[in-house]
């Protein structure tokens, strides 16, 4: 996982936080400094997925993760 954005977690503190991975640019939405939703993915084929807030519960990635999952990757985030 790289950052692609130029701010780090911590300058951000409310906004979209964008990384890649394998590929992947993922748009994640820092809340006050907490891991709250994924606001977009692109592969680089260009399949894509949007938040929609109309959307059913569970359906954003970050809902799907476990509790140590969640803090695993905002711990990594915030290094980035």
């Amino acid at each position: 996982m790289t950052k692609v954005s130029q701010a780090s977690w911590d300058e951000i503190y409310a906004g979209h936080f964008v990384v890649s991975v394998e590929g992947w640019r993922i748009s994640i939405y820092n809340d006050c400094d907490t891991l709250d939703y994924c606001e977009e993915c692109i592969s680089s084929d260009g399949r894509r997925w949007s938040f929609g807030s109309g959307d059913r519960f569970g359906t954003d990635p970050i809902a799907w993760l476990s509790t140590w999952e969640h803090q695993t990757l905002e711990r990594l985030l915030k290094a980035l």
